[in-house]
């Protein structure tokens, strides 16, 4: 029994000292490399992201909030429509706004990054 729990321990020990080593050195690799490569495809695939997600979403979000008024105002009363109309501009605001504070964490995080 006491030989499995030195075995483990031994183990967790040795993975803990190789974690350092390699940590140690990709560390000092990032302090003499100023920019590294890594970090400029994470900066530009954020970028990319951040445009095309506020491409798509601008237009989408104003299509559905057109249609969402357009069923309101020709529901003529009927309140399935009107609460379906409403229920539409609701979730698409919501969704654009979902949208827009995800394109601020992006830009806090590519901001952090670089």
């Amino acid at each position: 029994m006491f030989k499995f729990i030195y075995k483990k321990r031994f183990l967790f020990v040795l993975l803990f000292i190789l974690f350092l080593l390699i940590f140690s050195s990709n560390v000092s690799a990032n302090i003499f490399n100023g920019n590294p490569e890594i970090v400029d495809k994470l900066n530009s695939a954020f970028e990319k992201v951040e445009s095309w997600m506020l491409k798509l979403a601008t237009p989408a979000a104003a299509v559905a909030v057109a249609v969402g008024l357009f069923m309101k105002k020709f529901s003529f009363g009927d309140e399935e429509r009107l609460r379906i109309a409403k229920k539409l501009i609701r979730g698409s605001l919501f969704s654009y706004a979902f949208i827009l504070v995800l394109d601020l964490i992006l830009s806090a995080i590519s901001s952090l990054l670089t």
